[in-house]
């Protein structure tokens, strides 16, 4: 009988010992994750990109343009930040340039990934030349997204 008190005892601090862990690595890597700031317009693209990047185990915060985007990166700090092009209030244009002017050095150099319907009106060398990292082409390509999220944030 005593043998298999000590056995429950047992297995039951196991148990509780390995869900303990269990959080404290949950929370760990919650913690760990990086942050990105993604700012469009459309609430659609929005909650699929965020899907897209949490499975990908990125914290997502969302803006709907370029103000709330420099809100945002006046609060908290980012690891990146995907940028629509076109916007009601504040356009992408208009916040790469605010971004770049922030005195906050780390925030004025954070990777910002424009994503745009209209690459085609501009080159990879315009975009960098505005200060954009990266830039992605809508319709969104959601296997090119995680490639340059990860290759801006991750290396």
């Amino acid at each position: 009988m005593q043998v298999s008190k000590f056995r429950i005892k047992f297995a039951q601090k196991l148990v509780y010992t390995t869900i303990l862990v269990s959080l404290i690595k949950l929370k760990f890597f919650k913690m760990a994750a990086e942050k990105i700031l993604v700012t469009e317009d459309s609430s659609v693209i929005q909650n699929i990109t965020r899907k897209v990047l949490e499975f990908q185990q990125y914290q997502v915060v969302l803006a709907k343009n370029g103000q709330e985007a420099l809100e945002e990166l006046t609060k908290r700090d980012y690891d990146a930040v995907l940028l629509d092009i076109t916007m009601p209030i504040m356009d992408g244009f208009k916040c790469i340039k605010a971004i770049r002017a922030m005195e906050n050095e780390k925030k004025a150099n954070i990777p910002v990934i424009a994503v745009t319907g209209n690459a085609k009106n501009y080159s990879a060398e315009e975009f960098k030349a505005m200060g954009f990292t990266e830039f992605i082409q809508k319709p969104l390509n959601f296997d090119s997204l995680v490639e340059v999220v990860n290759k801006v944030v991750r290396g």
